[in-house]
């Protein structure tokens, strides 16, 4: 079965994909962060017991896990591909993870919080993503009492959760307009309408990739609905934006465009060493390629895969042995020349 990452879904080319996350709390104990270890894993097992039949109520096929089950490997290798969170991945008390096939969707039991349950899938999709994570909420809620204040809504152990307890967020790929001068402006202006950018991949004011993060700023205030279109909007305005500048550089340099996208899909075919930095940068502009048309493939590349499969952890486990840098940056070379499609 595939998971929800190797699939393309190319209705809006700078998008990669939507999430919805709504954090919620068991009212018959205190969070997670307060709870004895013997009471943490009552916790878990009672929310496992209650939520035994969720394959039956939506469809999928649930795998129930311990987090203390997996390796560090394990763990690390999941955080790359957006499961949970780094937080999570570190957590030492006990904690569930209940987790489609697909990977498309998941509850985190008693993490920071008792319940985070997660949807996401590639495209843009906020509406049928919220309308889905809403059944599920309503079926958790039918057999767990949330800790609710008729005032304050949801109540999390992060006050910035607080409220409806929900994040959207839609994942963008915008390798021109972020080379522009009235970038950050841009960005600052999107904070203002109460949404929040952030770079995906890289270190202080680097962004590997030209991946970018939309999501709420505020969980209180708003409703679910509300937060929806609000991403939505954002995550709209910034693709077209993109899709303009990009349109203005095929005009102007549609030759320099090409020459770019064919060169690096060159390098990532034959490379023998790669480091992370350089690939992502690579699988951008190749994938700008496949967006813009420049580049067409023999079968669906599904380019935003590539970039989860070459995180250090995804790398690790493929290799199922410890991999020093230099062998590291091999194994990447490797790995994106066994799975780059051929062109046409």
């Amino acid at each position: 079965m595939l998971k929800w990452f190797e699939k393309v879904d190319r209705e809006y080319p700078a998008v990669i994909s939507s999430r919805v996350r709504l954090t919620r709390n068991w009212d018959e104990y205190a969070f997670p962060s307060r709870l004895s270890d013997s009471d943490s894993r009552e916790v878990v097992r009672r929310l496992e017991y209650g939520l035994c039949d969720l394959g039956r109520f939506d469809g999928k096929n649930y795998q129930y896990v311990m987090l203390e089950e997996f390796s560090e490997l394990d763990r690390k290798a999941l955080r790359e591909r957006r499961v949970f969170n780094h937080t999570i991945a570190k957590k030492k008390t006990p904690v569930g993870i209940i987790l489609s096939d697909e990977e498309d969707t998941g509850i985190v039991l008693n993490g920071t919080d008792h319940i985070r349950l997660q949807i996401q899938t590639p495209g843009l999709h906020l509406n049928e993503l919220w309308e889905r994570a809403n059944r599920l909420d309503d079926y958790v809620n039918e057999r767990f009492s949330y800790a609710y204040d008729e005032k304050y809504g949801y109540l999390t152990s992060f006050p910035t959760n607080v409220g409806t307890g929900m994040r959207a967020s839609v994942i963008l790929h915008l390798p021109t307009l972020s080379m522009g001068k009235k970038f950050g402006g841009l960005v600052t202006e999107m904070g203002r309408f109460g949404a929040s950018v952030k770079g995906v991949y890289g270190e202080g004011n680097e962004n590997y990739g030209a991946l970018y993060e939309v999501s709420n700023q505020k969980t209180l205030g708003l409703s679910e609905r509300e937060i929806v279109d609000l991403v939505t909007k954002v995550a709209l305005q910034l693709s077209g934006q993109e899709a303009q500048v990009r349109k203005l550089a095929l005009e102007k340099h549609g030759l320099e465009c090409g020459d770019e996208a064919y060169k690096s899909y060159g390098v990532l075919k034959y490379a023998r060493r790669l480091s992370a930095k350089d690939a992502m940068t690579l699988l951008s502009k190749l994938m700008s390629g496949l967006e813009n048309g420049t580049l067409k493939t023999a079968e669906p590349c599904a380019v935003y895969r590539l970039m989860l499969g070459i995180q250090p952890a995804n790398l690790q486990k493929l290799s199922e042995r410890p991999l020093g840098k230099s062998e590291l940056e091999m194994a990447r070379a490797s790995y994106l020349r066994a799975e780059l499609p051929e062109l046409i």
